[in-house]
């Protein structure tokens, strides 16, 4: 599969009068740690952790003793920041990181949270595995948000996937990343180990915003000062992307780069990051700017206008390059009609279905929009 996508040209088309979505963000993040569970905080700069969160003192207490209970948020916010994140969300699951405590911890997430990331996944009492079967169960119920993971620091990498036991569609929202990073982390000058995702998610970011979510976020190098915990071959760099675990990877000249862009998944619809991250988008979009439609007259007018604001959304998206095609017969369809909203169920419920090309023109990969109806009285 190529990494860029093919340049689309625009041609004119006429409008249908109808405001499409605008779109929604697609790269806010939740920095869930083993902190004193409370209220989410939401920060859109490293200054507002670093000053005003109480937090904040806690983790660098840790990274100076090295006995913290969550020694890892603090790099994490720092580089999500450093690498291009913008808004976030810094979130507490309990000092003792516990499955109820991580349970806990989602349940309080904003609903702009696109991107769920636990830099202290692998330090908690409760199993790590467990905690992150938790986490990608979430996900895969929102479904526009991301379970971004890491490997344990010194586990067999190659072992995760089946560890994990992830169900198909929990694989499809959840992605893994190795090795870890070796950065400067205390006041003496020492390296230490930290995971990776912080890092990673900041870059999904960056390249959502230079690119868009279609952008695939791979041989992006990662900012700061930062080195691997070990240097991958290519031999064991492509077994374990087989496997679904992206890696990364260092190369003289060039910094630390992240080397994938998998899910978890084996479907081959749904094994590509930039993939199920377009479909979260495409789907929180349309939800969000046809939610008005739960409160008028189901019937064929109704439709209609659903098609076209719909249509003209994702007319623009195929315009910026996002759906492969040259034309937008290629890139996509929307049904939203008498065959998937029969009588006996469109008084319930409004379906819209949208095939997408982001793979190859004219091959469509299907989702569905479901806005629970309830029309005016008679």
């Amino acid at each position: 599969m190529n990494d860029r996508a093919p340049g689309v040209s625009s041609n004119d088309l006429s409008s249908s009068g109808v405001r499409p979505p605008s779109g929604s963000s697609t790269s806010i993040a939740a920095l869930v740690g083993h902190l004193q569970a409370g209220e989410p905080r939401r920060i859109t700069t490293w200054k507002e952790f670093d000053k005003d969160t109480p937090m904040a003192d806690e983790e660098k207490r840790a990274a100076e003793s090295g006995g913290a209970r969550s020694p890892y948020l603090a790099d994490a916010v720092s580089g999500w920041f450093a690498n291009g994140g913008g808004t976030c969300w810094i979130v507490g699951a309990g000092q003792d990181g516990s499955i109820a405590g991580y349970e806990a911890a989602l349940a309080s997430l904003d609903p702009e949270v696109n991107i769920v990331i636990t830099p202290d996944l692998w330090e908690g009492g409760d199993d790590g595995a467990m905690i992150a079967r938790v986490i990608a169960r979430h996900c895969a119920a929102a479904p526009t948000r991301m379970a971004l993971l890491h490997t344990a620091k010194d586990a067999d990498a190659a072992a995760l996937p089946k560890r994990l036991g992830l169900n198909e569609e929990e694989a499809q929202y959840t992605t893994v990343y190795h090795p870890w990073l070796s950065v400067s982390g205390t006041s003496r000058g020492e390296t230490r180990l930290i995971p990776p995702t912080g890092h990673v998610a900041g870059t999904w970011a960056r390249t959502d915003a230079e690119h868009g979510v279609h952008q695939v976020p791979t041989r992006v190098a990662l900012r700061g000062r930062t080195r691997l915990q070990r240097r991958l071959t290519a031999a064991e760099q492509g077994a374990l992307n087989h496997m679904g675990v992206n890696c990364l990877r260092a190369f003289p000249g060039q910094g630390t780069l992240i080397w994938g862009a998998r899910t978890l998944s084996q479907d081959s619809d749904w094994r590509y990051l930039h993939v199920r991250r377009l479909a979260n988008h495409l789907t929180e979009s349309i939800s969000s700017e046809t939610r008005w439609a739960a409160f008028e007259r189901n019937d064929e007018r109704l439709r209609a206008t659903v098609r076209a604001t719909v249509t003209s959304f994702l007319t623009s998206k195929w315009r910026t390059g996002a759906l492969l095609g040259k034309t937008p017969e290629d890139s996509f369809h929307v049904i939203c009609d008498d065959s998937n909203n029969p009588p006996e169920t469109a008084q319930g419920s409004l379906s819209i279905h949208v095939g997408f090309a982001a793979l190859r023109p004219a091959e469509l990969i299907s989702i569905s929009i479901v806005i629970a109806h309830r029309p005016p009285a008679e």
